[in-house]
């Protein structure tokens, strides 16, 4: 048995038949033309269903948007990244010399890529019933996890519902700077209010996640009684 396969076995308590397709799954586009990227397609969309179905069944106290919040928190970028750290997948990836180098086998894009990918070739090697299995394996603790409703919506949110059930207008959200090189990008957001000249600022790795960070700084000054 190859070094794949034991992993594969191991982490993700599967055995393949193809190899080639565990092969594949781990493979980017910069290392081969053979790569990964079309099964990420199909395990994309094959994790997607298979979530929002675990979450229907077993929270039906929930309503269309609590589970579509609770599916979002769980199918991301950063929480596939987290569950390809947990089974040391980093390892495993085969990457293009430059990509290596510059450090891809440890990037949340590639390593959620990659997970997604697994899973497609899961689903082709071993069918629903298998595949269904190897994806609660890597998330049922995470589903059993998830926080009350309220608590899955994002800060942009819960800080606009806070301002506007208190008569409040919307915050502004700004670009400071952008620092960094393209894939290394880093975005420094101000929140501001409207109605005050009090403002917090939030970083990320991309516009999107600063905003988040600045107004969850926001929604905790104002909320721990140091705002008005």
């Amino acid at each position: 048995m190859s070094v794949l396969a034991r992993w594969a076995k191991s982490r993700l308590e599967y055995s393949f038949e193809n190899q080639e397709l565990l092969n594949q799954a781990l493979t980017h586009r910069s290392a081969s033309r053979c790569n990964y990227e079309r099964l990420e397609f199909l395990g994309d969309a094959y994790l997607n269903f298979t979530v929002a179905a675990r979450l229907y069944e077993q929270c039906p106290q929930y309503d269309e948007g609590d589970l579509s919040r609770a599916r979002a928190s769980l199918v991301n970028r950063e929480t596939l990244a987290e569950v390809a750290r947990d089974i040391e997948l980093e390892s495993h990836i085969i990457l293009g010399e430059g990509e290596r180098k510059t450090g891809g086998a440890q990037r949340s894009s590639i390593l959620a890529d990659t997970v997604e990918a697994l899973i497609g070739a899961i689903l082709l090697d071993g069918g629903h019933a298998v595949a269904r299995q190897v994806v609660l394996h890597l998330l049922e603790v995470r589903i059993s996890e998830l926080p009350v409703p309220d608590e899955l919506k994002d800060a942009k949110t819960r800080l606009q519902e806070w301002l506007q059930g208190r008569g409040r207008g919307l915050p502004l959200y700004n670009v400071e700077s952008m620092t960094g090189k393209d894939h290394e990008r880093v975005f420094s957001v101000r929140c501001e209010l409207a109605d005050t000249d009090r403002y917090s600022m939030g970083e990320g790795r991309s516009r999107r996640s600063a905003e988040q960070t600045a107004a969850a700084e926001m929604l905790r000054v104002l909320t721990s009684g140091n705002g008005n």
